[in-house]
């Protein structure tokens, strides 16, 4: 029998169903609908796994206690970490009030005192012509030096290529300048030649205009510095209380939930992670406000004053200098006061400083909080109403032609009554005075500091404790499930 040839052609595709394309393109085996689909799945990644893990153990008992420890401890340790942190910044800008930039607040001053001294003992110095005293001579040449070593420790602690550090190179630049016209102006006074007065008039043209307004620019950037650092010193730590309260409020919610599941009212290591969380909280609060009222009222009591009676003290100096140079100048110099009328330019300048160490004073003395404060400032007051009183007395001399009254009232002997006498009781009861302030401001700035002592390693400590006894709360839990 013979059988028909066996043909290559693929069987017939059936009404409705799709032919699978085959290689190169051509129609191959046709698929069936209700074929199973060979395809291999995609891969899920490890992230949506581990959310199908933990939203399994989330239906059960222990799985959800697994969470909350975890969760606890990380709140826990969250809140010391960001207590550690604040603290230990707030705790190092209040060691720097006390140890940086108040004492190179009151440097700055002391820089400017000196220059402005040294240049009244200089143009006391030239009052005296060739019988200058050595007194006067020692004076100057003290406050030379007490201008160098303050301008020394100033740049050992300013930042390089800082605004400071550029000022204190100036004033390194300005005082042998300075110097050496003092020196010239010296020379010719002895020899008599008229040429000395205008040494010593350009000399101090040079410290009034140069060298004292950049001490007065290091003095005023000295003290934005304090503030800045009282600025970073004062501040709550809202982020840590936050943190705290948060942890805190987690701890209470998983004891309540194990009361209604348990009824059991305590659990111990609960109970320890809270007391470890809410110490630290209570730490963080009562300390911090310990040391914010400390900084503050150093800062209100203290620098505030020191403040003003160095301006006050800066001012009687001015006052001094020109006073002196009143009768260096002899009139040469004039200012007009009033359409028409002209003034002895250094008297004017007198007056102005008078009016400022006057302000000052009243200032210091509403500041002050106690009597061993007030005492020296109106001591001070009465000295400036008498020191005013004598100056008339010089003025009205040298006004009637008499230079060398005029010159006795001014740098005389004790029975002349010269207004020295008045500008060193002046200066005498405000460095009191100073002395006084800093102690007040040291002693309240030390005890705000000390209120954070310890709290950066205790936080860190007590948090790690506090996590721990969450966990072992938990665990006992986990336990009873074995």
């Amino acid at each position: 029998m013979t059988h028909p040839p066996k043909s290559s052609a693929a069987p017939p595709v059936p009404v409705g169903v799709p032919a699978q394309p085959g290689p190169g393109g051509r129609s191959g085996v046709p698929v069936r609908p209700d074929a199973p689909d060979t395809a291999a799945a995609p891969r899920r990644t490890a992230f949506a796994e581990g959310v199908d893990r933990l939203r399994a153990a989330a239906t059960t008992e222990p799985g959800r206690l697994r969470i909350i420890g975890a969760v606890l401890a990380a709140l826990v340790v969250a809140f010391g970490a960001v207590t550690a942190w604040q603290t230990s910044d707030r705790a190092s800008a209040a060691d720097a009030v006390l140890h940086e930039s108040q004492p190179l607040s009151s440097a700055a001053a002391d820089i400017y005192r000196s220059l402005a001294d040294a240049d009244t003992a200089a143009s006391s110095g030239f009052l005296a012509g060739g019988q200058e005293t050595e007194a006067s001579r020692d004076r100057y040449e003290k406050d030379i030096r007490s201008a160098a070593a303050g301008l020394v420790e100033a740049a050992e602690n300013s930042e390089p290529d800082s605004p400071a550090s550029a000022t204190i190179a100036e004033l390194n630049r300005l005082l042998p300048e300075y110097k050496g016209l003092i020196e010239r102006a010296r020379a010719n006074n002895r020899l008599g030649y008229p040429l000395g007065g205008a040494y010593l008039r350009y000399a101090n043209d040079k410290m009034q205009t140069e060298m004292l307004p950049a001490a007065e620019k290091l003095y005023v950037s000295q003290n934005e510095r304090l503030r800045a650092d009282y600025a970073d010193a004062t501040p709550y730590p809202w982020l840590a209380i936050g943190a705290g309260v948060l942890a805190l409020g987690a701890l209470g919610w998983a004891q309540h939930r194990n009361y209604r599941r348990t009824n059991r009212v305590l659990n111990h290591g609960l109970v320890a992670g809270t007391a470890a969380t809410a110490v630290v909280l209570l730490w963080v609060v009562i300390g911090h406000t310990v040391a914010r009222a400390g900084l503050n009222d150093s800062y209100d009591h203290g620098v505030r004053s020191l403040n003003v009676l160095n301006d006050a003290r800066i001012a009687s100096l001015k006052a001094r200098g020109n006073e002196n140079l009143t009768l260096v100048n002899r009139g040469a110099e004039t200012v007009e006061v009033k359409p028409g009328e002209f003034q002895d330019k250094f008297d004017v300048a007198f007056k102005d400083s008078m009016k400022d160490l006057a302000a000052g004073l009243t200032a210091a003395e509403g500041l002050a909080d106690d009597t061993a404060g007030t005492e020296p400032v109106k001591a001070a007051g009465g000295n400036m109403k008498e020191w005013q009183s004598r100056h008339q007395d010089a003025r009205d001399a040298d006004d009637a032609g008499d230079y060398q009254t005029a010159r006795d009232k001014v740098i005389g002997e004790a029975a002349d009554k010269p207004t020295g006498e008045c500008f060193d009781a002046v200066d005498h009861n405000l460095d009191v005075a100073l002395k006084h302030e800093l102690s007040q401001f040291e002693q309240a700035a030390d005890g705000g500091r000390n209120a954070m002592t310890g709290l950066t390693v205790g936080a860190a400590v007590l948090a790690v404790l506090g996590a721990a006894g969450a966990l072992i709360g938990i665990g006992r839990r986990l336990s009873e499930y074995r």
